[in-house]
């Protein structure tokens, strides 16, 4: 069966890097570097979950979530947002622009597999 698609959106190649070995080998990972890179590989690559940051160049997260929910090609496609903005209004302006969870920085690394397990199913990739 193949393994499942998560496309990593940040600016941060540190934060990419991070999710990445996180994710490592129990999903495929595409990266993106701002907020309009993710909705153009949103649009080829049609992950089956989306990691999204927030403070970004170009884009912001919340306006490319809008712009996620969208398109019929990402329309349903699960979405986390992954930011250092935790106040209560930034939580809830990323469920206001689609999202369907919220991480914040630092990222846990527990805590970010069970929230992308408990939206995608458990992982089907190998374990390392």
């Amino acid at each position: 069966m193949p393994t499942q698609k998560i496309l990593l959106v940040d600016d941060s190649m540190t934060t990419l890097f991070m999710e990445e070995m996180i994710l490592n080998g129990r999903y495929d990972v595409v990266k993106a570097s701002n907020g309009e890179e993710a909705i153009a590989k949103a649009k080829v690559e049609r992950p089956d979950l989306i990691l999204l940051d927030v403070i970004m160049p170009k884009l912001d997260g919340f306006s490319a979530c809008r712009a996620l929910r969208a398109l019929e090609e990402t329309r349903e496609t699960p979405i986390i947002m992954v930011t250092t903005r935790g106040e209560e209004e930034n939580v809830e302006r990323g469920y206001e622009s689609g999202c369907n969870d919220y991480i914040t920085k630092p990222i846990n690394s527990l805590e970010l597999i069970a929230k992308v397990e408990n939206l995608l199913g458990p992982s089907r990739g190998v374990r390392s």
